[in-house]
């Protein structure tokens, strides 16, 4: 049976984790959303209630049980073609001003991948359409703090009505194969994805550059300097002249001495500065 009740020391403790672990910020008020995600781990983990889960938390060596709160806590909100915008700015804009031979793009909240295979659809519709060179070599790295949703991804095969959240029935037709009840990206879409679990507040080296960086509806749960922090890896992530695209609702305001705005193919997109 889930536990329903969580102290406010219980509250405050599992909130400093989750802002020390993986920069998201409760707030105040968010009691009910601890209770319901977390509450399903106490018994797969042996936990008598909150308080024990506090305590295994501070353990030295609790990775399992980190992992899988941080998992539990991490909002996976996303659907196909999300701000279409973006990709058409990617493609009519960026692309065909830079016309590059090679493009190496990093989503960088990927969820359940349905933003770095949108990514590929838009890129090999261009190519046969000659608004990209067909002869355009690509790679898509997809990386997110929640393993769970990465799973997903990376089979490529999603279930259920929210599933399909963005997808028109052509687009179902084109770009899927229906099996099961659930929808497949097909193969020539897959192509050139991978995934990886990464935290955005770890080092980014390991990642290498890229010419493009989605990071969009993510930054919102991070703290001012810890938001600060992000751009500023992101900024020295990006090759000369790349770009990034940030939430529909999101700005770059206090970025200016890294990023410029430009308006391309009718939105709006950030150039890193040299």
């Amino acid at each position: 049976m889930v536990a329903k009740t969580l102290t406010p020391i219980e509250y405050k403790a599992i909130h400093e984790f989750l802002e020390s672990q993986a920069g998201i910020r409760l707030g105040a008020g968010k009691e009910y959303l601890v209770v319901s995600r977390l509450g399903r781990l106490l018994p797969t983990f042996g936990l008598s209630g909150y308080s024990e889960l506090v305590a295994k938390l501070a353990e030295f060596g609790g990775t399992r049980l980190q992992t899988a709160v941080v998992d539990a806590m991490t909002t996976n909100e996303t659907f196909w073609f999300r701000d279409m915008a973006h990709f058409r700015i990617l493609i009519d804009g960026v692309l065909a001003e830079s016309k590059p031979s090679r493009l190496r793009v990093w989503s960088a909240a990927a969820s359940t991948g349905q933003e770095a295979y949108t990514t590929a659809i838009c890129l090999q519709d261009a190519m046969q359409n000659g608004r990209v060179a067909r002869t355009l070599n690509y790679e898509i790295i997809g990386t997110d703090i929640s393993p769970t949703a990465l799973q997903e991804a990376q089979g490529a095969s999603y279930c259920g009505v929210a599933a399909g959240r963005g997808l028109s029935d052509d687009q179902r037709r084109r770009y899927f194969k229906e099996q099961g009840g659930c929808i497949e990206v097909l193969p020539q879409y897959r192509k050139g994805i991978s995934f990886r679990v990464f935290n955005l507040l770890k080092p980014f080296d390991g990642l290498g550059k890229f010419d493009v960086v989605f990071c969009r509806n993510v930054l919102i749960y991070f703290s001012q300097e810890r938001k600060r922090d992000i751009v500023s890896r992101i900024a020295r992530s990006l090759s000369p002249g790349g770009h990034l695209f940030l939430g529909s609702t999101e700005s770059m305001s206090g970025h200016e001495d890294l990023f410029e705005m430009r308006n391309l193919a009718g939105g709006l997109v950030y150039r890193v500065r040299t």
